[in-house]
């Protein structure tokens, strides 16, 4: 099984908040991820690529395997920080 995904990973769970509440009003989430998330990813607007279960931290896994599709879910707590995370599909 594999899944194409993108998140948001910030420091506090109301920066994640503050983040999903602008999401939810239609500001485009590559744009957020570029300005505040402090991954890596930050840079490609949020995008992990393409991930198999095992590749992230179980809590994020949970998401990307379990939870409905084009959807922002979180804010979501890891040993990283608070995420907000979106998966595109899964095979």
């Amino acid at each position: 099984m594999k899944a194409q995904a993108r998140h948001i990973l910030v420091k506090t769970a109301e920066e994640a908040e503050r983040l999903k509440q602008r999401l939810d009003k239609g500001e485009a989430f590559d744009m957020l991820a570029r300005k505040h998330s402090v991954c890596p990813s930050g840079k490609r607007g949020g995008d992990l690529g393409e991930v198999r279960p095992g590749q992230m931290v179980p809590v994020i896994d949970q998401i990307i395997f379990k939870k409905p599709l084009r959807t922002v879910h979180g804010p979501v707590k890891s040993k990283f920080g608070y995420h907000l995370v979106q998966v595109f599909y899964r095979d």
